[in-house]
């Protein structure tokens, strides 16, 4: 099974929605909660591009957002992503 980790913070509806997402179709993943942590935030902003939450990764690359991943099940790619 793929490595997935997602960052979040609170408050996100995006990053709730992702997780009921993952949860709903047996996704295991680590969650990164960086609420309250700038630093942290800036740090993996920089490191991945992305700039809103979640950053969602899957074996070290990145996946995106919540629409991105509801993307890549749409397109049928996201299942051979997690092998």
């Amino acid at each position: 099974m793929a490595k997935v980790i997602m960052y979040s913070k609170d408050p996100c509806p995006y990053c709730v929605a992702a997780k009921r997402f993952m949860a709903a179709r047996g996704i295991e993943f680590e969650e990164i909660d960086l609420t309250g942590k700038q630093d942290e935030i800036d740090q993996i902003k920089a490191k991945t591009g992305w700039q809103t939450v979640p950053i969602i990764l899957i074996n070290d690359q990145l996946i995106g957002g919540f629409n991105d991943l509801k993307a890549l099940e749409s397109e049928g790619k996201l299942e051979d992503l997690l092998k």
